[in-house]
């Protein structure tokens, strides 16, 4: 049986994608931007799960990134949450989520004049958790 994905992921995906875009230590409009788009595209059709205000939980993942934008808070921090959370509910990352994942990652970090250093050592990172 499959599980279904919950609130708490969406927010870690959120982190995840948020300390890609620090990684720099500049999020960039261009990248929130793009993250707002690949959410409405691909991942509000993943589930039907919503949260507590009934509203598609994957916009938890816009939520979280602009959350954690305006905190300033250390994009390895937010990278290490990601994979802690990752081992405790591998069974939600399936060879789709995970593929996703990449893929929005890997935009992200496209989104504001190609991947730079810092851009391509936690895409790398990623690719070795995921």
């Amino acid at each position: 049986m499959k599980k279904k994905l919950n609130t708490r992921f969406y927010q870690n995906v959120g982190k995840l994608f948020y300390a890609v875009a620090a990684s720099d230590n500049v999020v960039r409009e261009e990248e929130f931007n793009t993250l707002k788009k690949i959410v409405k595209k691909e991942w509000l059709p993943v589930d039907d799960t919503e949260d507590d205000y009934k509203t598609d939980a994957a916009y938890q993942i816009e939520i979280v990134f602009d959350w954690l934008t305006n905190k300033d808070l250390d994009a390895n921090a937010c990278f290490n949450d990601f994979v802690e959370y990752k081992k405790e509910h591998e069974y939600f990352f399936t060879d789709e989520i995970k593929s996703l994942i990449s893929k929005t990652a890997d935009t992200i970090a496209k989104a504001f004049s190609g991947k730079n250093k810092s851009e391509l050592i936690i895409l790398a990172k990623l690719n070795l958790n995921l």
